[in-house]
């Protein structure tokens, strides 16, 4: 049977040299329960990009930003579904966000990224990103 496949949108969002990182909930597979994420989510049939990523960031953290320039795009299989996760350079007028879907959050620089748990389609976006 084929794998389904994922299209996910996700925020990079930076304040200075620090980066914001999401800490996703207990639930899920046990390959991404827990494990961290930058910000985002499901693309929905009747959206493009753009539109997906500020209903997400508005539905999770209850906050608006503006979505920039794409910065990249992977594709990783896991054991269940095949995830394009595409990463897009977003700005915050502001800090006021509320985690209503995450366990936690911090702001990194990229030379912090390595202490946390990500999911492995982050852990590859990193390196592209970031080579």
């Amino acid at each position: 049977m084929e794998k389904k496949r994922l299209n996910v949108v996700c925020a990079i969002i930076r304040e200075g040299d620090k980066y914001l990182c999401t800490q996703r909930l207990r639930k899920g597979p046990s390959y991404i329960a827990e494990r961290w994420e930058f910000p985002g989510g499901k693309v929905e049939d009747n959206e493009n990009d753009y539109e997906a990523l500020r209903r997400e960031i508005r539905e999770e953290m209850d906050w608006d930003i503006y979505v920039g320039s794409r910065l990249g795009t992977i594709e990783h299989e896991y054991p269940d579904f095949i995830l394009k996760l595409t990463a897009y350079d977003c700005l915050a007028r502001d800090n006021e966000f509320k985690l209503l879907a995450h366990l936690d959050s911090k702001w990194l620089t990229k030379e912090e990224f390595p202490s946390l748990e990500w999911t492995e389609a982050d852990k590859i976006l990193i390196q592209a990103l970031w080579k």
